[in-house]
Parts: C-alpha cells; sequence; structure tokens
C-alpha cells in the first residue's frame, strides 16, 4: 500500500470518522473480520460494515492514522478501494506554492496520495473511495489561499482551458502595460538624473526635488495598487498562515521598498541622517519586471500544451449521416453508435468506425506519426480525426465520444503530462522550505549590512534584503521537470508514441537492453510466399494454380499464405477433388486431372522423388530463417516452395537505430532455434532466446536483466506477463489491447523504428529535466548570496532590487524556453 497519510484532522464537509468501500467481502464471518481489524488500529473507536453496499464505517479520534487503517484492511485480506480525480488550481505561480496545495489536500481525512503539477496547474488526488466529499478538497484547496476549479470532463475541455489560458494571459499583459506606463516617468526621473548629463540639474531646478518625491510616490502608488495588487492579494495571506511563496518574497521586498521611501518622503526626521533616500523606482520596476516574467511564462506555459490542444482540434465538427436514404448534415454530439457516415475525399472521419462500403487511402499520420496514406476497404478499421485523402466511404460509427481512440490518446498524454518523475523528489523537498529560507536569509543579510555596513547601514540593510528577496526564483525549479515532461510527451504524441505512465519517461531514458519478441512485432506476424522455384519443362504460373487449388481446401497457415499470393496474382484457382492431408508431412489432391503431391523433403523421399536439383538453394533459403516445402505434378518434382513470417521492413533500421544509441538487443521467441538465429542475423540481433514458451518468457527477461535496465517489445496477448514484467513494457499499437493495457509506452503505428524515438526522446526530455534543474538550482546558489552583497568586499559589487527583478523573471523564461526545445525534435525513423 503507498498511504502516507498521517493523523486525522477536522475538515468541513467531513464527520468525525471515515466510510470507505472495502472489496472481497462475501459473507457474514467477512464482516466481522473486516470490523474487528478495523478497531485493532490505534485511534479508531467504532467500526460497522454493510456488506449490502460493501461500505466500512468507522469512528475515529484525532490521532488515528488512515495509513494504520488501510494496512489494517489489507493485511485482513481485503482491498480498500479508491479513487481518483484530477481537477485545476488556480493561483499557484512557484514551487513553493506546489508543496503548499499538496500538503493541504494529504491533510484531508482518507486522502493517499496527490500530486500537482504546476505546467499544468492540475492536481491529481488518489483517494479511499467512498471517504472525501468533494467539499472537502475545495475547503482544502481555498483555504489554503488558492482556487479550485473543476476539470470539465467534455469534448470541450481543451477549449475551456484555452479560453481560461487567455483569459489570463490577456490579464497579464494589461497589467503589464499599465505598470510599464506608470512606471516610466519614476524611472526617468530617478535613472535619468544619474545617467543623463545635465538631466537631474535641470529636473531639480524645475520640477525640485521634493516635487519628484511626491510624483515618483503618486505613481509608486499606482502601480502597487492597481497591476502590483496581485503580489500583496497572494501573498500577505500566504505569509500570515506561515506558508510564504513566490508573491510573498515580491510582496515584501516591494512593500519594503516603498514604505521605507514613504518615510523617508513624508517623515524624513524619523530615520537617522543621511539614509532619507527614496527606493519608490525600486518598487515600480520590479512589478513591472515581474509582471513581464510572469506574462512571457503564460505564453510559453500555453506553448508546452499546445500537444493537447493539438490533438483536440483535429477532431471533425459534423458528420453526413445517410438517414432514411438521404445524406444529412449532423454534428457530431447528435452521431449515435449504429449510424452510417458518407466521407468524402478531403474529409475528415468523424468518429471511430468499420468501412462498409467503398476504398480509398486514409492518412492516419496525425494519430500514428506514419506519413504513408494506409488502404481501407469493406472491414477495416477507421480511426476519427484521420483524413480521407481520394475514395469515397461508407462507415458505421462503432466508438463515440470519450471511447473513441483520439479521446484514448489525449488522456493518455494529459496523465502523462501531470505525472511527477523520480527526479521531481528531491526537487520537492528543497523547495518546501525554500521560501522561508530565502526571507530568514534576508533577515540575516538586513542584520549583517545594520551591523557590519558603511554608513549609512540602513540605506544599505534595506537595499541589500530587498535584492535577497526580489532575486530567489522558486518558479524556476518548480516548473522545471512539468514543463520539459509536457513539451517531451506532447512531441511524443505527435510522433505516435504514447507514455501511458510519466515516471516511464525517466525509467526509458536509463535502459541498457532492449528485447523484442519476433512474431508480429520483428516480422509481420503471418506467413507469406516468398519463393516460388519450379522445375525445367514447368510454368510457374501453372504450377501455383495447381498447387493453390489444393491448399485452398487447408486451413494451415502455410497453405493461406499459398493462396493469398495466387490470388494477389490474379490466378484463377480451379476445384481440387480427393483432398487427403497426412498430418505433419503433406497433403494431394487431383486438380483437372493432374495428381499434385505437397509436403517437406522426407514426403517427396516417400514418393520416390530426388529433392537434389534444390539442394543449393533450400539450404540458403533454411538459413535465412524460411520453411522450404515442394510440390509434385504427376509424380514429377515441380517446384521448391518457400513461405516465412517476413521481416518487418522497418526492423533493421529499428536495431540499427538502437545500436547507435549504444544499447544491446535481444530477441525472445517461440520459435525453432534455427529460424529465430536466421532471423537474428538479418537483423544483427546477437541475443537470442529460442524456443521460449510464453510463460517462460518472464524468466528469459530476469536473465537479460543481468545486462542492465531492460524494455521490452511486444504485440502479443502472450506478451502481457513480460510487458508488465519489464522495467519499461513497450506495446506496438496494432496488438492486442491486453499488451497496451499491460505496458508503460505504446507504440501507435506498427513501426518498430519509433522505438529508438521513444528512447532517444526520452533521454532528450531527461537531459532537458537536468538542464533546468542545474540552471535553477545554480541561479539561485550563485545570484542570492550576490544580492546579499558577497562581492561587496571583492569588487564593491552590490545588486540593485531591479536588476535581481529582472534576472528572477529571465530565470523562469529561461527554463520554460529550453523545455520548448523538446518541440523540435527529429526524429531518427
Amino acid at each position: 500500500m503507498s498511504a502516507e497519510k498521517t493523523a486525522v484532522h477536522t475538515t468541513p464537509g467531513l464527520p468525525n470518522g471515515l466510510t470507505l468501500s472495502v472489496g472481497g467481502m462475501t459473507c457474514a464471518s467477512c464482516v466481522a473480520h473486516v470490523e474487528r481489524a478495523a478497531l485493532d488500529v490505534p485511534g479508531v473507536t467504532a467500526a460497522t460494515v454493510n456488506l449490502a453496499t460493501e461500505k466500512l464505517t468507522v469512528e475515529l479520534t484525532p490521532n488515528a492514522k488512515i495509513a494504520d487503517l488501510i494496512h489494517a484492511i489489507d493485511d485482513a485480506g481485503y482491498e480498500p478501494q479508491f479513487e481518483e480525480q484530477d481537477f485545476s488550481v488556480g493561483g499557484m505561480t512557484c514551487a513553493s506554492c506546489v508543496a503548499h496545495v499538496e500538503h493541504a489536500l494529504k491533510d484531508v481525512p482518507g486522502v493517499t496520495e496527490v500530486a500537482v503539477n504546476l505546467a499544468t496547474e492540475k492536481a491529481h488526488v488518489k483517494m479511499l473511495r467512498g471517504a472525501v466529499p468533494q467539499a472537502a478538497l475545495k475547503f482544502a484547496i481555498e483555504d489554503a489561499g488558492y482556487d479550485w476549479r473543476v476539470t470539465a470532463a467534455n469534448t470541450n475541455a481543451a477549449d475551456d482551458e484555452r479560453t481560461r489560458r487567455a483569459a489570463e494571459e490577456q490579464s497579464l499583459r494589461r497589467s503589464l502595460y499599465t505598470a510599464a506606463i506608470l512606471t516610466a516617468p519614476v524611472f526617468v526621473m530617478e535613472m535619468g538624473g544619474h545617467s543623463i548629463p545635465g538631466f537631474g540639474d535641470w529636473l531639480m531646478a524645475t520640477v525640485g526635488h521634493r516635487t519628484t518625491q511626491y510624483i515618483a510616490f503618486v505613481f509608486a502608488t499606482l502601480v502597487l495598487l492597481g497591476p502590483g495588487r496581485r503580489f500583496f492579494a497572494k501573498g500577505i495571506p500566504a505569509l500570515l498562515r506561515g506558508h510564504p511563496d513566490m508573491n510573498a518574497l515580491v510582496a515584501v521586498g516591494t512593500g519594503s521598498a516603498y514604505l521605507y521611501s514613504l518615510v523617508a518622503t513624508f517623515a524624513p526626521q524619523v530615520l537617522p541622517e543621511g539614509t532619507a533616500h527614496v527606493y519608490f523606482e525600486a518598487a515600480t520596476v520590479i512589478v513591472t519586471l515581474i509582471l513581464f516574467g510572469r506574462y512571457l511564462e503564460a505564453k510559453a506555459k500555453g506553448r508546452t500544451s499546445e500537444a493537447i490542444r493539438h490533438l483536440a482540434g483535429l477532431a471533425a465538427r459534423e458528420a453526413r449521416v445517410i438517414r432514411n436514404g438521404e445524406n444529412v448534415q449532423v454534428p457530431i454530439e447528435q452521431l449515435v453508435l449504429g449510424d452510417v457516415v458518407e466521407i468524402r475525399p478531403g474529409e475528415k472521419i468523424p468518429t471511430d468506425g468499420e468501412v462498409i462500403d467503398g476504398t480509398s487511402y486514409v492518412d492516419e499520420s496525425m494519430i500514428t506519426g506514419e506519413p504513408v496514406p494506409v488502404q481501407k476497404a469493406a472491414g477495416a478499421r477507421l480511426v476519427g480525426a484521420t483524413l480521407n485523402t481520394n475514395g469515397v466511404l461508407n462507415m458505421r460509427v462503432t466508438s463515440l465520444g470519450s471511447d473513441t481512440v483520439l479521446a484514448g490518446i489525449i488522456r493518455l498524454v494529459e496523465a502523462a503530462q501531470g505525472a511527477k518523475l523520480p527526479i521531481q523528489a528531491l526537487v520537492d523537498r528543497v523547495t518546501e522550505y525554500f521560501v522561508p529560507a530565502v526571507m530568514g536569509f534576508a533577515a540575516l543579510t538586513f542584520a549583517l549590512w545594520m551591523v557590519f555596513g558603511p554608513q549609512p547601514a540602513l540605506s544599505y540593510a534595506l537595499v541589500n534584503a530587498v535584492a535577497v528577496l526580489i532575486i530567489a526564483c522558486p518558479c524556476a525549479m518548480g516548473l522545471a521537470t512539468p514543463a520539459a515532461i509536457m513539451t517531451g510527451t506532447g512531441r511524443a504524441a505527435e510522433l505516435g508514441i504514447l507514455f501511458r505512465k510519466g515516471d516511464a519517461l525517466q525509467a526509458l531514458a536509463g535502459v541498457d537492453i532492449v528485447a523484442f519478441d519476433k512474431t508480429g512485432t520483428l516480422t509481420k506476424g503471418h506467413p507469406v510466399l516468398t519463393d516460388f522455384l519450379v522445375t525445367a519443362g514447368h510454368a510457374e504460373a501453372d504450377v501455383l494454380r495447381l498447387v493453390a487449388a489444393v491448399e485452398d481446401k487447408s486451413e494451415h497457415p502455410i497453405a493461406r499464405a499459398i493462396v493469398e499470393d495466387a490470388r494477389a496474382k490474379n490466378i484463377n484457382i480451379p476445384q481440387a477433388s480427393a483432398f487427403n492431408a497426412l498430418s505433419g508431412i503433406g497433403v494431394s489432391a487431383s486438380v483437372e486431372g493432374y495428381a499434385i503431391n505437397i509436403g517437406g523433403e522426407h514426403y517427396m523421399r516417400d514418393l520416390g522423388l530426388d529433392c537434389a536439383v534444390f539442394a543449393d538453394e533450400s539450404q540458403r533459403l533454411a538459413r535465412e530463417g524460411k520453411t522450404p516445402i515442394y510440390a509434385a505434378v504427376n509424380g514429377t518434382l515441380a517446384a521448391l516452395i518457400c513461405v516465412a513470417d517476413e521481416i518487418k521492413p522497418s526492423s533493421l533500421a529499428a536495431i540499427k537505430h538502437l545500436h547507435d544509441l549504444g544499447l544491446r538487443t535481444a530477441m525472445i521467441t517461440g520459435d525453432n532455434t534455427r529460424t529465430a538465429e536466421a532471423i537474428a542475423a538479418q537483423l544483427g540481433i546477437t541475443d537470442v532466446r529460442a524456443e521460449v514458451l510464453p510463460a517462460g518468457k518472464v524468466e528469459a527477461l530476469k536473465t537479460l536483466k543481468g545486462f542492465g535496465p531492460l524494455a521490452f517489445v511486444g504485440d502479443g496477448i502472450n506478451d502481457a506477463p513480460a510487458l508488465a514484467a519489464a522495467d519499461v513494457g513497450i506495446a506496438i499499437g496494432t496488438g492486442t489491447d491486453v499488451a497496451i493495457e499491460s505496458a508503460e509506452v505504446v507504440l501507435m503505428s506498427g513501426d518498430v523504428a519509433k522505438v529508438a524515438d521513444a528512447i532517444a526522446l526520452s533521454r532528450a526530455t531527461l537531459a532537458n529535466i537536468k538542464q533546468n534543474l542545474f540552471w535553477a538550482f545554480a541561479y539561485n546558489i550563485v545570484l542570492i548570496p550576490v544580492a546579499a552583497g558577497a562581492l561587496w568586499k571583492v569588487n564593491g559589487t552590490l545588486l540593485s532590487p531591479a536588476w535581481g527583478a529582472g534576472a528572477m523573471a529571465l530565470s523562469s523564461v529561461f527554463v520554460l524556453t529550453n523545455a520548448l526545445r523538446l518541440r523540435r525534435f527529429k526524429p531518427t525513423s
């Protein structure tokens, strides 16, 4: 169990206990066991089970631990039932905010796991089913000083998110312009007087020293009460709750500069002589620069979410439905299962369905990442949002809304983008204490400058303490990981690579060996006719026609391959009679008066026929992993036929790309050793585990793990245990649903070359995260001491709070811009 909930706290919306769902109960005896197990938990004063509803209600004391209750039920042999919920949280600005929200939600009784993502502004909560009213989660969020937003569960959710982000961006832009306009006069008067020759003298002579201070006071007041009010509205309550965030740093820093300047302007006599300086320009410039950073950050955040918006925007809006013999244009929302839809050339497939009439080529690149259109005919599966290129198709609707492939892809991408990687754990621990530590360091800076600084000490102490508060940037630390994850998984989705679990992104980057299933993964999964050689005096088409007639009576895969090849060549297949199958040996029949025998070399020898004429070709083909069989016509050897499960065209490139990445490759198959080694030799795979039963694949993986972390690639039902047992399971999207559900990564197309793309992209994403984290930590470690005046004794350098604000704003923008580089990732395939 992963519940780490500690003591129960009183929360509005909750009684002094819990009601939770428990699975596995079947009788009154089970009821007694569960009640007894619950009552044995310290802090549980009463326990009642309702077998009909499968609910356990417990009364708890304040020191009761939910984790102990869950473990007790689990140890008793029953199953506490969990549920998960996602919702948006507004008002988060930095990594400290993330920590505060997570703590607030974890304090809700019944909540067992929480993950909050700053880049997506989403919270994911795992909780005991039926134990946590939504009102309790809402109260926890709002009590912590943030905004509760329920995530819309409809097809317009992406549009709603886009609208909200656009509104936020517009609000920041408006505030930025207002702050810049109001700051400009203050900045010009203050900085112009120091940097433009003669300007200061002219200003003093025409406007006057006191008047310039009054003008600066008016504009600074307007900036702080207007555009800057957001920092105080969020920061001061956070400070009073004992959970300061970045808003609190800005509020304390700008507020200190403003209040000091206020005193210096209207009551300078209360300050020590020589310290009555004003810093109105610092307060206004800080607000303006931080708003500028927030605005750039909001724009960059929006770009990291473009993959989701792009996917959602692929969906068609209308469909041409055939009803009562007429074509009727209707909105997608009005489609029902079983509707017949006509799709003309150039139109999008409106939803998932099956072709019932017509042939065409469909561009599925938006789903699979494959640029080549796929031929569709009656019985073929169609995926909503793909594009019909040339012919007219009639399709029966099989899935709608949230059940479509596109909706499933969006859910997977959102889940991966909202996930926390193991690498984030260190960041979470640091950021939890970062802002309080910065405020403590600022206080220490103030004290040290007051005691050891030159005169006027108060001015130096104030400026440096404010610089420390302003330059600190928890935003960069909070955005370093989620921004890269969002961009990386979004780019992966565009390439047809889906990370079903976010932590697979980090795990895949660390694999040393990639093992493949053979059939259906490296090969096409069904045998095809590869070679047809005839002896002198026989025509290939004539012999193939006679052989196909015999094999048409058989259901053997080899027989099917021969028949399919004959039909593909438009050969008219006659009827065979007197068909006889000798199990494991061969078949015989009469076709148009000819006696036809088909089988292996032993069968031919039994018939008195010598196969030496094909000896060289037979050995060569066998080494290539092909299965040679022979055909005789009227007692004369007529043909050598080879059938094989062909290697996929992309498999050779896939193995080469993996080797180029420095990875080891292996193949696990149930095929015989000779065939397996032949296939492996063609692909360049040196580690082959052949004749492995489905149950033995997991054991084979355990031995391969001795070479390091392992990824397994498969597509069939028999691959599901191996996919689950591997460090990272990669499922071919054209495979079975069971295989896909067992994997952490899904390749939407059958192109195994995308395995290398997935690994390369995961490596690039992890490298990007490390770059972001290095920058975020190095920035704070280096510049906070500089802001405190660490270079003063070395070269006389002091950092202006205004410069600190600019550096802090650009720090977050740097992290987001670096993450956005992942959008330019080029696939090797």
